[in-house]
């Protein structure tokens, strides 16, 4: 039998576009201090510890967990090249909900950015895939502009962002051109960090549990090769948007609750071109209909919807290992009602959606208890 899964600790380090400093094991350290103390916890209670390591090498993690007092708890790390944040999230919840845990950390590490691959040809499909997009649509190359003003307005709120300076629109449209119609601020670029989230079942949560649990109401993983029909070298509206929609269905339907329903949304924004196909394939407005989104303000504070209050990936940046438990941690915060001057008023249900780097899309649903 399947149980709930909590999330009842969080702790997250500041995001930076260099390495982590010499000192990473105490900062790994520090932050899962940070998640055991925000839930009222110690390293003993502690039944397993998941972990991503990013490019980080197996002995800093080590040496960090000897330090925090789970040098001897049983460790899962992600195979090197998988690091996802999302796909590891997922596989503790699994855990949990399959009875094999009952409290787990998972712990994200990126310590240095990743770096990035040739980007000629990934780069002409995401621009051909937005001139496609406006062509079908007669959509204006402003709004991708106004998705990344948005996440700078965002961050400017999130002490933790990494890229926090004003935008205006002029400057978005007249930065450097990498994909017509899209410029250099409207892609997310390597980063480094570390984050830590405590899971635990439903009876753990009522016995040890220091602050209000936020449960997980739904979960789906689903891979690329799990689509039928998919085709990666598909370029509308953007390659993988079937995963992102089946996805986003599977998981509404496991939760009995609908996009209409959502509040607040951290999702995979790698570009200005993501986050605006995304806003359909989540199901948040029908195909075609984005832009409209956009213009009315329905992506911010004061419209429908919140998406990425944290300032997304355009404004922390892309960090493989962490970034999914790192959207976890900013939607958790929401839910708590402690997210400060960035906190997304009466917030009940809140969704995530992360892809990992082999295109593996894990959409989760959060409510508050």
């Amino acid at each position: 039998m399947q149980r709930c899964v909590n999330v009842i600790g969080v702790g997250m380090s500041p995001f930076s576009p260099a390495a982590l400093s010499a000192n990473s094991t105490a900062l790994v350290g520090e932050t899962a201090r940070q998640a055991l103390a925000d839930a009222g916890l110690s390293a003993r209670d502690v039944g397993c510890v998941f972990a991503a390591s990013g490019l980080m090498d197996g002995g800093t993690l080590q040496r960090a967990l000897e330090q925090t007092g789970l040098g001897q708890v049983p460790l899962q790390p992600l195979p090197k090249g998988e690091d996802s944040g999302g796909v590891l999230l997922y596989q503790a919840c699994q855990a949990i909900e399959l009875g094999l845990a009952d409290c787990v950390l998972v712990l994200g590490m990126q310590g240095a950015p990743v770096p990035l691959p040739s980007l000629g040809a990934e780069l002409e499909r995401l621009g051909a895939a937005a001139r496609q997009y406006m062509a079908r649509y007669q959509t204006r190359r402003e709004t991708f502009a106004m998705i990344a003003v948005k996440a700078r307005q965002h961050a400017a709120l999130n002490p933790l962002a990494v890229f926090v300076a004003p935008l205006t629109l002029d400057e978005v449209l007249e930065a450097s051109t990498l994909a017509e119609p899209l410029t250099h601020p409207q892609f997310a670029w390597p980063t480094s960090g570390v984050a830590a989230v405590l899971l635990c079942s439903a009876g753990f949560a009522r016995r040890r549990g220091n602050l209000p649990a936020v449960r997980i109401i739904a979960q789906a993983c689903v891979s690329p090769a799990q689509v039928a029909g998919f085709d990666p070298a598909s370029v509308f509206p953007c390659a993988g948007y079937e995963v992102h929609v089946v996805a986003a269905r599977e998981l509404y339907e496991q939760a009995g609750r609908g996009p209409q329903e959502v509040g607040v949304c951290e999702l995979h924004d790698s570009s200005t071109l993501s986050e605006l196909s995304l806003y359909e394939a989540l199901g948040f407005c029908p195909e075609g209909s984005a832009e409209k989104l956009v213009e009315d303000g329905d992506n911010t504070y004061g419209g429908n919807l919140v998406v990425n209050p944290s300032g997304g990936l355009l404004s922390l940046g892309q960090a493989p290992a962490v970034s999914g438990l790192a959207q976890c941690i900013e939607l958790v915060h929401h839910l708590r009602g402690n997210a400060g001057r960035r906190q997304v008023a009466d917030v009940r249900i809140a969704l995530q959606h992360q892809v990992g780097p082999d295109g593996t899309v894990v959409t989760t649903l959060y409510q508050r208890e």
